[in-house]
């Protein structure tokens, strides 16, 4: 997702990978109007704006279709160089306490 800033018309005039003042609103990467702006645009903050925020996505993928080959025995963990094993073990750790906190956090029916 990209967040964009709009003038008083409607149209977007800047696009940023996280949420900014006055840019709440976010679009996918995919949006017609988003890639429309930034054929026009030729801004290279825009462009680099929307390309970290599909980044973001694009990073899941990656993850879900190693962990896919993984567990299909296509490649193994350990095929993988030491660098990519530590930072996809370290992800899965914080995903792991992510959850953790959300069961926690819902978890808690009744209590007051």
């Amino acid at each position: 997702m990209a967040y964009v800033k709009r003038d008083d018309q409607g149209n977007i005039i800047a696009v940023f990978d996280s949420s900014k003042p006055g840019a709440e609103e976010y679009l996918s990467v995919n949006s017609e109007e988003l890639i429309a702006f930034l054929k026009q645009s030729g801004d290279a903050d825009n462009a680099r704006g929307a390309l970290s925020a599909s980044d973001m996505t694009l990073i899941r993928v990656l993850e879900d279709l190693i962990n896919t080959l993984i567990d299909k025995e296509v490649i193994l963990f350990t095929d993988l160089p030491a660098a990519a094993r530590e930072k996809l073990a370290n992800r899965e750790k914080i995903r792991g306490r992510l959850s953790d906190l959300d069961n926690l956090m819902g978890d808690d029916q009744g209590i007051l």
